[in-house]
């Protein structure tokens, strides 16, 4: 069954909700956004996405997970309509995110005398959501809760994916597991389950970059768990469609990305306080900058920071970063301990980078700087300052800082790779040549340009070019599928100045186009004005390689500006670099 917003809720977006029989006496409620093009910052969302929850009634009743507050109105009535809320004896808590318990308060007021069940932090986190009383059950990995008809669930705690209070919950009866933000996607459609892997592969590895690879070492401590368990026919992802058809192919890959990301050499520990301000979201933005230089990043949460986990993470990093945590309120204590923590356990060879979070009452971000300064311990980028809410560009900022310590922390093993090739198959790569031209991208209030000389045309129909872009540049975040981008060749003979300009290191957040005379493309990007020709692109697919992305895009439009001139071309004399 689907139900929709009335006509007035759907002037912006379109909401709908979906009603499925998944396994014997379970039963989904799945809120659709169709419409929806951003989840926090690091998601540019071309297929909307969905929230899952889930209903079992054995003897006794559990509802697993809420919804969005967006959808209150919907969502309640869909759950009227399948069971009336004071039959309902259990609400299992995966995590607290609000995408997934912004309703829980509307549940209990429903019922009050409910049983909240989830994590020790869970329940901690809770308290400080709903502003009431209520009843709870704290469990952790092994313990069981008995529903009846042979309902009997099994709980396995799987911590910093991607919070710190997740647990997973898995159901003998229906050998279905429970596992909220892990193994998800951001994919909105009208099937409820992964049929067609080929559509969503590109938005599984998306969401698996952004949310899942920081915490590597936890996704595999997470999958070591659930293979302990019976066998598992479905997998009742929190986003996207529920995985039937492709579980051993998509855990598996968890596995092997995590696995890779593990063996890093080099590892970033972030520390910050979840759900205070916006940390959740910075910490994001400036860990996707990282990790795209093939650094692993772990994150802690300073509000339940054990000493010893501080210190072994703090000895295990080449960085620290550092979110502000709030100056007073009950996790205060607990994060100014763990803050004193790092700083004892820091070292002089280690850099840092610091972010406020706009919470409100955090820490003053120079206090702190001065004192780790003090140790010996290199910045690597300027304090993140947190005004107001942030903004695409202080998003973009984050992600930049990251993605400079990154290549700052990878750079001797960028040069001893360079100089490992083959000297005679070195020069004969270098023979190689290509095309000069200047990538110019726009999303929103935020923009990016990148000088490339890997560009080749992919198709004649549809009309389609390939470019080669490293993972670590800035501009690989506007190159998804769905974005758009101007193409610009440069003139042969009268390209240095373009060529000069975008070569040079820009500080993060810096305006690419300062200097620089453009107009807007009809696709919104920058076209450089002095440009021999242009074409508009839209990124249809890419493919993953070592240390590059190839992207390819539609050619929507071009122009030539002087039809008798060439394009500048690029000749190289060895082929371990640009």
């Amino acid at each position: 069954m689907v139900a929709s917003a009335p006509r007035s809720a759907r002037s912006r977006v379109r909401l709908t909700t979906e009603i499925s029989d998944i396994a014997p006496e379970t039963t989904t409620i799945r809120s659709l956004d169709w419409d929806r093009d951003r989840f926090d910052i690091e998601f540019s969302l071309e297929n909307g996405t969905t929230y899952n929850s889930f209903l079992i009634k054995g003897e006794k009743v559990a509802l697993v997970d809420t919804s969005h507050a967006k959808f209150r109105e919907l969502y309640i009535d869909a759950l009227n309509e399948l069971i009336d809320p004071q039959d309902i004896d259990y609400l299992i808590i995966s995590h607290t995110e609000p995408d997934h318990s912004g309703l829980v308060r509307d549940v209990l007021e429903l019922n009050p005398d409910i049983i909240v069940v989830g994590a020790k932090v869970a329940i901690q986190f809770l308290e400080n959501l709903v502003h009431q009383p209520f009843k709870s059950k704290v469990v952790k990995s092994g313990d069981r809760l008995e529903l009846g008809n042979g309902h009997e669930l099994e709980f396995v705690s799987a911590p910093n994916l991607h919070w710190p209070d997740t647990i997973f919950t898995y159901d003998h009866k229906t050998q279905t597991l429970f596992t909220c933000d892990a193994f998800g996607m951001h994919f909105c459609d009208d099937h409820t389950y992964d049929e067609d892997l080929d559509i969503l592969e590109a938005e599984f590895r998306l969401y698996y970059d952004c949310l899942m690879a920081p915490n590597a070492r936890s996704v595999l401590g997470a999958i070591k768990r659930i293979k302990e368990l019976p066998e598992i026919t479905t997998i009742a992802t929190g986003h996207g469609p529920l995985l039937r058809y492709n579980i051993e192919e998509l855990v598996g890959r968890y596995q092997d990305w995590s696995q890779t990301q593990a063996k890093a050499t080099t590892t970033v520990g972030l520390f910050y306080v979840a759900g205070h301000g916006y940390g959740d979201q910075l910490a994001q933005a400036i860990t996707t900058g990282i990790t795209k230089t093939g650094v692993a990043v772990e994150i802690m949460d300073l509000r339940v920071a054990e000493p010893q986990e501080v210190r072994e993470l703090v000895e295990l990093s080449s960085a620290i970063v550092l979110g502000m945590p709030p100056q007073s309120g009950e996790v205060a204590e607990n994060a100014a301990a763990a803050i004193g923590t790092i700083l004892a356990a820091v070292n002089s060879k280690q850099n840092f980078g610091l972010f406020e979070v706009g919470g409100g009452n955090d820490e003053a971000v120079y206090p702190i700087r001065n004192r780790i300064r003090e140790i010996g311990l290199v910045e690597k980028f300027e304090p993140i300052k947190i005004a107001d809410e942030p903004t695409e560009a202080i998003y973009q900022l984050c992600e930049e800082s990251g993605t400079d310590l990154g290549q700052w922390l990878t750079r001797d093993r960028t040069v001893k790779q360079m100089k490992a090739l083959d000297t005679e198959l070195d020069k004969a790569l270098g023979r190689i040549s290509g095309g000069l031209y200047i990538i110019t991208a726009k999303k929103g209030d935020i923009s990016s340009a990148m000088l490339a000389s890997w560009v080749a045309q992919a198709s004649s129909e549809p009309l389609g070019v390939s470019i080669a872009v490293a993972k670590d540049r800035a501009i690989e975040s506007f190159l998804h599928i769905g974005d758009h981008f101007v193409l610009n060749a440069l003139e042969e003979g009268k390209y240095q100045a373009l060529m000069k300009h975008f070569l040079k290191r820009f500080a993060p957040g810096a305006d690419r186009f300062a200097d620089v005379t453009t107009y807007p493309a009809t696709n919104g990007s920058p076209i450089l004005a002095e440009s021999l020709a242009y074409l508009e692109c839209e990124v249809v697919s890419r493919m993953e390689c070592p240390d590059h992305w190839i992207v390819y895009s539609i050619v929507t439009t071009g122009r030539v500006a002087k039809a008798d001139a060439l394009t500048a071309v690029h000749h190289r004399k060895v082929g371990n670099h640009y």
